[in-house]
């Protein structure tokens, strides 16, 4: 027994490293002025088990180029750009989440403070409707401009940069909001909101042209969602603690906290965010291999498109891409209601204070918070484990949180207390979560290459709801204060009725013909039609190149010594030797041919040298 058990420890020394690929020697991988990854194990991300299941698939093309991290800045040689125990795709994700919470907390704080002014009874009172109408509305002005703009700037210039800027630009404009309210009735702040909105109009796009780069197909609706969950978070935060601020302190502090928020967020974004794996000198080996190879061929070389290139036609004629506008138009109507109106219904038609409307008010979207990506996550669940194809689970998702967001609302419509107006609205927003693993990530699935161009699209034409809600709703209000709400409501639960009926005809979570990359772009770098064969896997596999033999060239095979080869002789018998080159004797079948010791020491020019 002992026998056996010595001749199966050789047999596994043998042929435990074997596999249906023949193996390489190890490389080490170039990593100049960048963080060691590999340190004390396989490399992987903590919480991340799941990067080898790609490894019997093809490489990216960018996978055969030598791996160079890039240098590392000064702050990165203190303290080191990642957060603990979130793979580096996550950190952005929650870096995204935390700058969208405090672009639309921003929005939150002129209802609290026009709620303060009116309880104090002060000079600003003089404003008229069509002034108030057009304070609200004025950010959404600016707003619509640039999203399909936006688009193209993410897609020219690194979109991770341009979502920074877009937000701390409207985070300074900000401060000077207060200072600007005191001036030419409401004229002058209504200028600095335009403003705001052209900068925060690229948010989105930015946004979409950071998960190009970032998001793996099957991880796309949880890492969307997470970022986007942020508008919600930023809606939760941003109500009750608006009221707060203006109730203890004045007016003015929402916007000059909201302002300080914003520059502190944007030093953090520059320290932990990048355009592309590629580019981050903190991430692992795996995470950057999983990515890459998940993404696909083209998505290493493949040119970004501009305003020629873009299938406009086609686009235009395409209805998944009508049903993704009318339900970001439909959503709109609904989250902008709320976000400007909410704490004025609850005011008005309850009789709640300014600190109590906010705090109540935040608690629906404080459920839609944790629903958002909870969402994504079983989306992605349905798809990958092949339960439901993508546009199913894309109607699904949107069609039952808006059909019960629309069912909801008639509740809160007809609703004659404050118990059970909050019961349905929470319940009816909670539902509404959902629909954000619907159409707000189907962009990514019918042309993500055009993806951050279609957000700008479907958010542009959506963001005329929150234009055209202030002019609805101002004159109700003021007409009829306490019992205008079951018009309101019931007008929200419409619209949402419809966009929900579209999405379920229209909509489709398949790509779409029009959405291929070029033909340019699908002529990507193959080592086998450079004359080489070339095979790379970081930290497991090695890289070697093989130069191709013609096809009239007989090949010999190896002429080195190869370690722990089993097949090789100990001596070479002298009985094979190489045929002469003048006969037309062929080698032996199997492609090989046996040398002598002596053959290996002839001179280069011989006619009997194998010329590698």
């Amino acid at each position: 027994m002992k026998g056996l058990e010595t001749i199966k420890e050789k047999a596994t020394g043998v042929f435990g490293g074997m596999k249906l690929k023949p193996q390489f020697e190890n490389f080490e991988i170039s990593k100049p002025g960048g963080y060691e990854q590999m340190e004390g194990g396989d490399g992987g991300v903590p919480g991340e088990g799941h990067y080898g299941e790609y490894d019997d698939r093809p490489d990216s093309p960018a996978s055969f180029e030598e791996v160079e991290r890039p240098p590392l800045r000064k702050v990165d040689k203190y303290c080191k750009a990642e957060c603990p125990c979130l793979p580096q795709r996550f950190t952005i994700a929650m870096m995204a989440c935390i700058g969208f919470m405090i672009s639309f907390g921003m929005r939150c704080n002129m209802s609290a403070a026009k709620l303060k002014l009116e309880h104090n009874g002060t000079a600003f009172l003089n404003w008229t409707v069509a002034i108030e109408s057009h304070v609200d509305s004025s950010f959404f002005w600016g707003y619509l401009v640039t999203q399909i703009p936006g688009g193209f700037i993410a897609s020219k210039f690194p979109a991770n940069r341009i979502f920074g800027l877009s937000i701390v630009s409207s985070a300074f404009l900000h401060l000077f909001v207060p200072w600007a309210m005191t001036l030419m009735q409401g004229r002058v702040v209504i200028c600095v909101r335009v403003l705001q909105g052209l900068f925060e109009g690229v948010t989105y796009p930015a946004c979409h042209g950071i998960w190009r780069f970032w998001a793996p197909p099957m991880e796309r609706s949880r890492l969307a969602t997470l970022a986007f969950s942020g508008s919600y978070a930023g809606v939760v935060v941003g109500l009750p603690l608006s009221g707060i601020l203006a109730d203890v302190i004045g007016y003015q502090a929402p916007f000059i906290a909201y302002g300080i928020f914003g520059l502190t967020w944007y030093i953090f974004w520059l320290w932990l965010c990048f355009e592309t794996p590629r580019k981050h000198p903190a991430i692992s080996i795996p995470e950057m291999k999983y990515i890459e190879k998940s993404l696909g061929e083209t998505s290493a070389h493949a040119t970004m498109p501009n305003l020629k290139t873009t299938p406009w036609r086609d686009m235009l004629q395409s209805m998944p891409v009508y049903a993704i506008i009318v339900a970001n138009f439909c959503r709109s109507w609904n989250f902008y209601l709320l976000v400007l109106y909410q704490s004025a219904f609850l005011k008005h038609k309850f009789d709640f204070k300014i600190e109590e409307a906010g705090i109540i008010g935040s608690l629906p979207h404080l459920i839609m918070t944790t629903i958002v990506p909870f969402g994504g996550m079983l989306a992605d669940y349905l798809r990958k484990n092949g339960i439901m194809s993508t546009t199913n689970v894309r109607k699904l998702f949107n069609c039952g949180g808006f059909g019960m967001e629309g069912l909801f609302f008639l509740f809160v419509a007809h609703s004659d207390t404050a118990t059970g107006a909050m019961f349905a609205l929470t319940c009816g927003v909670a539902f509404s979560g959902f629909a954000i693993s619907g159409y707000n990530v189907n962009h990514l699935d019918i042309a993500p290459r055009y993806a951050s161009i279609l957000m700008g699209l479907s958010n542009g034409i959506g963001t005329f709801a929150g234009i055209i809600v202030p002019y609805v709703l101002d004159e109700l209000i003021k007409s009829n204060p306490k019992h205008c709400w079951t018009t309101v409501f019931t007008i929200a639960a419409t619209v949402h009725l419809i966009g929900c009926s579209f999405y379920g005809i229209f909509a489709s979570g398949e790509l779409q013909p029009w959405a291929e990359p070029v033909v340019e772009e699908k002529k990507v770098w193959t080592p086998t039609s450079a004359g080489y064969v070339t095979e790379t896997a970081f930290n497991e596999q090695t890289e070697t190149t093989h130069m191709q033999q013609p096809p009239n060239t007989s090949n010999y095979g190896a002429t080195g010594h190869v370690p722990n080869n089993p097949f090789a002789a100990t001596s070479l018998s002298q009985e094979y030797v190489q045929p002469d080159a003048s006969s037309s004797t062929m080698p032996p079948a199997g492609g090989g041919t046996f040398f002598s010791d002596n053959q290996y020491n002839q001179d280069p020019s011989s006619s009997g040298y194998n010329n590698y």
